[in-house]
């Protein structure tokens, strides 16, 4: 069975998230049956399937942030939590 597409919130409205220098806090959930982005109440809830192994979920993040926004995953930088839900990102360009 095909994976449905993900939904994403509108890029205008991510990039509202960010604070003055680009930076968007992200509450992630790894492990989810179903991938997507919502808006949340100052940050943006990211669920990816990866499993939290080896940086393999904070991977799929930076993907799946990358795809939303439109940008390369190399404009995305992960600040703070590699090993927490509660991550903060720095979004370029």
């Amino acid at each position: 069975m095909a994976r449905p597409k993900a939904d994403y919130p509108d890029p205008a409205a991510i990039r509202a998230l960010a604070d003055g220098e680009g930076r968007l806090a992200l509450r992630v959930t790894p492990g989810a049956r179903s991938e997507g982005i919502e808006l949340g109440d100052g940050k943006l809830q990211v669920k990816v399937r990866a499993k939290p192994t080896d940086g393999a979920a904070n991977d799929a993040v930076i993907r799946m942030l990358a795809k939303a926004l439109g940008t390369p995953p190399s404009g995305i930088e992960l600040l703070r939590g590699a090993t927490s839900r509660e991550k903060l990102v720095r979004i370029g360009g």
